[in-house]
């Protein structure tokens, strides 16, 4: 495995510079070695300040995001699509500018419960985009990964296997799969399957509960995911991933559907997942060694 992460969500909404040094603090103090912000633009944070931050910190940085309606690049219509290119285009460039590894999130579609279905032409404009941006970010030295995310989150990509197919139809040998249980866990039949069909398409991994609170406090099998995880010698990162209105803004809280707290307090659901998802792991581990023995 690689570094294990936090969302800066759980820590804050971001909204402003000292928010988000506070939240990498508070990862770093957690044990975390990475953590997640959603899209920073450049003129309203200072990159510069916190790539030096998260160096000193010993942290890794992961950006994701979900495109607005007015920049989708399914849309079928060729202004929003290049409207969408280039909010993609400048998401990569900040991630090199703020000392990123990666760009994840719903890079291929709005973010949004969509009132129609997706189109042919949508999905091809969408294919060609992220080939475009995959390049861009090929020279940038950024991964692109796609999040497969549920049916109320976007049209387009809601397993596994589509995402295949998506990322097989670009052409690109830079696009990979960004998973998430909890997602997983509303559209997959076989989340271990899901796994173990990807292999070493996932580039990047959530951890997150069914509930979006607390891990193992939910309905979704963690040791059949490390399991699945081992089975495919998944080395990159995975990220812990949790909501709650006391933290986050109004306008995530409506895109997520967090109509209801399971946490409102971030310092011990933060510990809590470090703890379940190394001792996880750890389990994961002693069965395979247990079955190689037997």
């Amino acid at each position: 495995m690689g570094r294990l992460g936090i969302h800066s969500f759980v820590w804050t909404g971001g909204a402003t510079q000292a928010m988000l040094e506070d939240a990498m603090e508070k990862s770093a103090a957690c044990g975390y070695r990475l953590i997640e912000f959603a899209y920073l633009q450049s003129e309203k944070f200072d990159l510069d300040r916190l790539a030096k931050m998260a160096a000193s910190l010993d942290l890794e940085i992961a950006v994701t995001m979900g495109l607005p309606l007015n920049a989708d690049v399914s849309s079928e219509d060729a202004g929003t699509v290049k409207a969408g290119e280039r909010l993609l285009a400048d998401a990569v460039k900040a991630v090199r500018d703020i000392g990123g590894t990666k760009l994840g999130g719903i890079l291929y579609s709005a973010h949004t419960k969509y009132t129609r279905m997706p189109s042919d032409q949508g999905r091809r404009n969408s294919i060609e985009a992220i080939a475009r941006t995959a390049d861009i970010a090929k020279a940038a030295g950024i991964d692109l990964v796609l999040e497969i995310v549920n049916r109320f989150e976007t049209n387009l990509l809601n397993t596994t296997a589509q995402g295949l197919q998506f990322i097989e139809a670009t052409g690109s040998d830079h696009v990979l799969l960004h998973l998430d249980t909890f997602h997983m866990n509303i559209e997959e039949a076989n989340p271990a399957a899901a796994i173990r069909l990807a292999g070493d398409k996932i580039g990047y991994f959530h951890i997150g509960e069914s509930n979006r609170g607390f891990l193992g406090d939910g309905v979704i099998d963690f040791n059949l995911v490390f399991d699945a995880l081992l089975d495919i010698a998944y080395s990159r990162d995975i990220t812990f991933e949790s909501f709650s209105n006391a933290v986050v803004d109004q306008s995530l809280s409506l895109a997520c559907a967090i109509w209801r707290d399971t946490w409102t307090d971030n310092m011990p659901v933060a510990r809590h997942a470090k703890a379940f998802i190394d001792l996880k792991m750890e389990e994961a581990v002693r069965r395979r060694a247990t079955n190689a023995g037997s």
